[in-house]
């Protein structure tokens, strides 16, 4: 009996509820309406002093990489992809306001985090749960953000537009510095212009070495690359800088050096003393620099010897709880670096004098030569001359050849090597209003609607007064 009760009394209850409850829906549902209002209200008004972030993230692939190294060997920074001078570039790209203030903003806004993925995270908390010492884990995709002032003058779409220049202007400052042929390569006849005929020995003789060492650097990196567009390998090209030196160029030098050509002996004759003077004082330089590391290395060699002689008396006499690193030990490797440093500083300084003294050399037989010839002229130094004209014509063309065929070889394997040395691995996003507008207004309809219920059910009602 008192189960049934219970029951009526639950069933009254219900129907109470919904009673009040269904007396109350123009109460809800306006307290709902208003919730939202209010909540996006709220948003909009405060949207206006947050700032918006615009994001990506990048991936890193190129040789050296996996050491944190450039291809160079050079050290890798992530803040390099956000550099003053990255920034700067594309700023100016996008036409944007180009002052100090604004760029200052960019940059401060700008961020690059490196991204880990779960995996590597839980292997590395496994090894770390081992006892086991972790090696430095370099990320190779990173994360990008601009976050700027919402009050900036930038739409969405400048501000998406800016982030992919600066991806793009670090990619193309890259490929600058790593993959094109050096700015400088190839333009001897642009130096020689207006140059005498005894400089063209000089310049195009260098020149002729610059070619093959760069080459000689390409076939290590790529000894069975062959280029799509031109058919040839860097082997190829290394054979065909040793006929154009063979065929052209010991041509024309060898007419110029044979017949002391020149527009000018004895202006010829006065470079020719400057250079020697100014060799002489790179050469006393050089030698200089050789001394004394010379000294220092014979120092350094000293003080190896008297570490490795401390060691072996430590070692003989008998410890118990002897550390596996001592002191002794310690100061020894740091005493070996320090000597195989200085060993590698003598070499270049040694070399460095062999090659000032050769260009010396070299300089005073031409030298020696030009003055054989001096206060000679006539008709036949007039057609050598032509004729040594006609032949740097020659020599220009085929020298144009050679170096457009290096470009197009070297061009064809850095889009093989660097194809994907810089990608965008996402989309660029930008923070919108709809999200946050949308879970704001969910927010504001679901405390609207239970406020509106919470007051039908205490019997309040908007309009009605209270329900006795």
């Amino acid at each position: 009996m008192d189960d049934l009760n219970d029951q009526q009394d639950q069933a009254i209850d219900f129907l109470d509820i919904s009673r009040r409850l269904g007396r109350g829906m123009a109460q809800i549902l306006g307290m709902a309406l208003l919730g939202v209002v209010i909540a996006a209200g709220v948003i909009l008004v405060a949207s206006r002093f947050q700032p918006i972030s615009t994001g990506t993230r990048v991936v890193f692939s190129f040789p050296g990489f996996e050491k944190g190294q450039y291809p160079d060997g050079s050290k890798f920074e992530p803040d390099d992809l956000i550099a003053p001078d990255v920034v700067a570039d594309a700023i100016k790209r996008e036409g944007l306001a180009d002052s100090d203030d604004f760029q200052a903003q960019v940059r401060v806004g700008l961020n690059v985090e490196g991204v880990i993925p779960a995996d590597e995270v839980k292997a590395r908390d496994r090894i770390r749960a081992a006892g086991e010492v972790l090696s430095p884990y370099i990320p190779n995709e990173y994360a990008i953000t601009l976050t700027l002032k919402r009050s900036l003058p930038l739409s969405i779409d400048q501000r998406r537009l800016l982030m992919n220049a600066i991806v793009n202007t670090y990619r193309e400052k890259f490929e600058r510095t790593y993959a094109d042929v050096p700015l400088a390569f190839g333009n001897a006849f642009e130096t020689l212009k207006s140059a005498d005929y005894f400089e063209y020995e000089m310049v195009l003789t260098e020149e002729s070495q610059h070619i093959t060492v760069f080459l000689n650097q390409q076939l290590d990196q790529a000894k069975n690359f062959r280029s799509s567009s031109t058919n040839l390998s860097f082997s190829d090209l290394l054979n065909q800088t040793d006929l154009f030196r063979q065929i052209k160029l010991d041509e024309t030098l060898g007419l110029i050096r044979q017949n002391g050509l020149s527009k000018d002996r004895n202006l010829a004759m006065v470079k020719m003393g400057y250079y020697l003077a100014t060799l002489e004082d790179q050469e006393q330089e050089a030698l200089a620099d050789e001394k004394t590391v010379q000294d220092l290395l014979s120092k350094a060699q000293e003080h190896l010897q008297s570490y490795v002689l401390g060691i072996k008396s430590e070692l003989a006499q008998p410890r118990s709880e002897a550390p596996l690193l001592d002191q002794g030990l310690i100061d020894s490797l740091l005493a070996n670096d320090s000597y195989n440093l200085l060993v590698r500083k003598a070499l270049d300084a040694g070399l460095e004098v062999k090659r000032i003294q050769a260009r010396k050399a070299q300089l005073l037989e031409r030298r020696r030569d030009m003055q054989a010839f001096l206060g000679k002229s006539g008709a036949s130094g007039r057609v050598i001359a032509r004729q040594v004209d006609d032949s740097l014509g020659n020599l220009k063309v085929a020298y144009g050849e050679l170096i457009k065929s290096i470009r197009d070889t070297q061009a064809d394997f850095a889009r093989q090597r660097f194809a994907d040395a810089i990608r965008l691995s996402d989309k660029i996003k930008t923070e919108g209003m709809l999200k946050p507008l949308a879970e704001a207004s969910g927010l504001g309809l679901f405390l609207g609607a239970a406020l509106g219920a919470g007051l039908s059910l205490l019997g309040v009602y908007f309009g009605g007064g209270k329900e006795s």
